[in-house]
């Protein structure tokens, strides 16, 4: 299913416009990226969490170049379903 999808289903569901669905399905997506990106999680009750998980610093090999690589610490993205959630999918 894709963004374009989801706007139509919601539009059907709703009775909205697809322009002001899309509006907000965009809005929101802003909302969660902008809070990641300030190192907040984003908590969603029966849905799930987006939350900013910390990466360590790491040593790796360049196979190429035969070389060894430091990888600095950082912070990645990640999806943590809820239990209900993950259960309707299993």
């Amino acid at each position: 299913m894709t963004k374009a999808d989801i706007v139509s289903e919601i539009a059907k569901s709703t009775g909205a416009e697809k322009v002001q669905v899309q509006a907000i399905v965009e809005a929101f997506m802003e909302s969660i990226k902008g809070s990641l990106a300030q190192n907040n999680n984003v908590y969603l009750r029966g849905f799930g969490s987006f939350i900013v998980k910390k990466r360590a610093k790491k040593v790796a090999r360049n196979i190429s170049k035969n070389t060894t690589i430091t990888i600095p610490a950082h912070n990645i993205p990640a999806f943590k379903p809820a239990k209900s959630f993950a259960a309707k999918v299993k």
